[in-house]
């Protein structure tokens, strides 16, 4: 085998939640593109108009990652119309911005419930059908926000940053359950990435990432789905418990 051989995905089935827009489907395109199997999962229909233009052949599977039977529903599409799931990828999230003084208690709850506790579900919902042939890849969608704190006024998105620690803390214990049991768990942290939740802010910020970032700019479109084919493929059979940034250099200064 040579080591391009050790990215490629034949065969393999994976299942990205959140994978309709964003960086979920740069994730799902890049799997594709390597030769696997997809599944994406959103919580209405009407969010794979996109999707359906750049992966035509997928599986499009409606559910909330909220909701455990939903997710047990979409893992048995997949096992059954796409093969043995081997690979998970957790895009699902939302945010939600405002002063920490004036965040509404409720859209705290929601941002955490979606972002924490929908990762576990989605995971341990991928991990009952993973265990049982020994084998696995599941990656988490984490940010850098997850990472590090942020200056007053420039990401007042304080419960995603808390939501997107708690997935850091999650990959690193799952990782450690789970290893004996042949299933990799892993994230990748991003930096700004234009998508749909950061077209607001993201004006805004990118004179201080010029500024700060050693790569002096915000991601690019295609820049992140390589280090999550990278975690999903062979070639990163011996890496588990791995917070990757994917930030321009952000977390190195």
């Amino acid at each position: 085998m040579s080591f391009l051989d050790l990215f490629r995905l034949e065969e393999k089935a994976a299942l990205i939640t959140g994978g309709s827009r964003g960086l979920g489907l740069e994730a799902a395109r890049a799997l594709r593109d390597a030769g696997a199997k997809v599944a994406l999962l959103a919580r209405r229909a009407s969010f794979f108009e996109e999707a359906r233009k750049h992966i035509g052949d997928a599986l499009f599977l409606e559910g909330d990652v909220r909701d455990e039977e939903s997710l047990e529903r979409a893992v048995a599409r997949v096992e059954g119309e796409l093969g043995p799931l081997t690979i998970l990828v957790n895009g699902a999230g939302i945010s939600w911005g405002a002063p920490s003084f004036e965040m509404p208690v409720e859209k705290i709850r929601e941002v955490l419930d979606v972002n924490v506790t929908g990762a576990f579900l989605a995971a341990r919902a991928a991990a009952r059908v993973m265990k049982e042939r020994g084998y696995g890849k599941i990656i988490h969608i984490a940010s850098i926000a997850g990472m590090r704190g942020q200056p007053p006024g420039f990401l007042e998105t304080v419960g995603y940053s808390a939501s997107k620690g708690g997935v850091i803390a999650l990959t690193r214990d799952l990782a450690a359950k789970w290893g004996p049991l042949g299933i990799r768990v892993n994230a990748v942290a991003p930096g700004f990435f234009p998508t749909r939740m950061t077209e607001k802010v993201l004006p805004h910020v990118e004179p201080f990432l010029a500024q700060r970032l050693p790569l002096g700019r915000s991601g690019k479109p295609g820049e992140l789905g390589g280090a999550i084919l990278f975690l999903a493929s062979p070639a990163s059979d011996y890496i588990t418990g791995v917070i990757l940034p994917v930030d321009g250099g952000g977390t190195a200064v």
